[in-house]
């Protein structure tokens, strides 16, 4: 079954990959351009993780949506097992959210430009000017009362296991006076380890833990570390048990 697998990949899901790639691209840029941002900036994006699954024939679970407050803008932490993380949230967690990013993913193909069109945020650590302007944008975001998506590992984990947590988000959520929702991600470290990228797609159910959101209690570095520690806990409490404990890693 594993080789059959294997040549369905080959045979069927990547030219079908790469022609929706382009045509997601296309319509992300287009429709930006010329109408609702906040529309074809989502709902190509959406379509199309919510395709690669399904025609990777790839169990999805989802649980937790109905902790979510109708019009709440959100900062959404999730850690981060696999590049197959982006279709789970993207194409499960049907809220309309920007994505930040890490600055390098700018120059893939296609989904690049779409990205850059789509206004999600590129996180640009090469000065503190840059850096200043990377959270200037996700400030602005979040004033529009749009949700934010951040992966506070700032990378993903070679081994399934969670690496830290960066403070930016929750310096963000501080700020803003803003809820903070944890997400629990199991089963993509499976489905595309890191250290096999862009070879072989193992079969392997997806899970997407909705966790209750965290309000702010006051505002300042007892607030962040408030925000960060519980956030932490509740993602780690959400994986399997096999990856239930903190591994360094050393991208972050």
């Amino acid at each position: 079954m594993k080789y059959l697998y294997r040549l369905y990949q080959v045979l069927v899901f990547l030219p079908i990959f790469l022609v929706i790639t382009v045509l997601t691209a296309m319509f992300t840029v287009v429709g930006c351009f010329i109408g609702n941002g906040h529309f074809w900036g989502y709902y190509p994006g959406k379509v199309w993780s919510w395709l690669i699954l399904r025609l990777l024939f790839l169990p999805v679970k989802v649980e937790g949506r109905e902790l979510l407050e109708k019009g709440q803008s959100y900062i959404f932490v999730a850690n981060h097992q696999g590049m197959f993380d982006i279709f789970l949230i993207y194409g499960y967690l049907d809220r309309n959210f920007k994505w930040m990013m890490k600055k390098s993913l700018r120059n893939v193909p296609f989904i690049g430009i779409a990205c850059q069109a789509a206004h999600h945020i590129f996180v640009d650590r090469s000065s503190k000017s840059a850096i200043r302007r990377t959270y200037d944008e996700a400030r602005d975001t979040l004033r529009d009362e749009m949700s934010l998506v951040v992966f506070p590992e700032g990378a993903r984990t070679f081994t399934g296991h969670m690496g830290l947590f960066r403070r930016g988000a929750f310096s963000l959520a501080d700020e803003l006076q803003l809820p903070v929702c944890p997400l629990t991600i199991n089963g993509s470290f499976l489905v595309m380890p890191r250290t096999r990228d862009y070879r072989w797609i193992n079969w392997h159910p997806l899970t997407l833990t909705i966790h209750k959101p965290i309000m702010p209690q006051g505002q300042g570095r007892d607030n962040i570390d408030y925000l960060k520690e519980e956030s932490y806990r509740t993602v780690m409490s959400g994986l399997t048990k096999e990856f239930q404990d903190y591994t360094e890693n050393l991208d972050q």
